[in-house]
């Protein structure tokens, strides 16, 4: 997996240097004042399973509690934008599956961005 963005994804000094930007059920990883997203998902059909999207294209999704498949490799970005991603997208997925509120969500994924070092990554509470 390459550890640099793709050259078209300039780099913006009005973003934060690192952070997560939501708006609804989409968001992205700002990583080194870069942007990448929007991740998204959408429920199947028979609402069993969820895709998994990544600008519009399905990386992954979910079928079961058991059965999970994502693959970003073909989108070419850095690490550490993949691991914030997954663990955003899983808390969000998992506190939407529970039942819980924006709040509780926000504060499992604080949580667990803290508890695997990506803090900074943390998005600032919405109005």
């Amino acid at each position: 997996m390459a550890t640099d963005p793709p050259p078209s994804d300039p780099v913006d000094i009005r973003l934060p240097r690192q952070g997560i930007r939501v708006e609804g059920t989409r968001f992205w990883v700002i990583h080194r004042r870069r942007e990448f997203g929007p991740f998204d998902y959408e429920w199947s059909h028979d609402l069993r399973g969820l895709a998994l999207l990544y600008q519009g294209q399905k990386f992954g999704e979910i079928c079961s509690d058991e059965e999970l498949f994502a693959d970003l490799e073909e989108f070419r970005l850095p690490m550490r934008v993949v691991e914030v991603a997954t663990l955003t997208l899983g808390c969000l997925l998992y506190g939407i599956l529970s039942g819980l509120g924006p709040a509780q969500r926000r504060d499992l994924l604080a949580a667990h961005l803290a508890e695997h070092g990506y803090g900074e990554f943390l998005p600032p509470l919405q109005a």
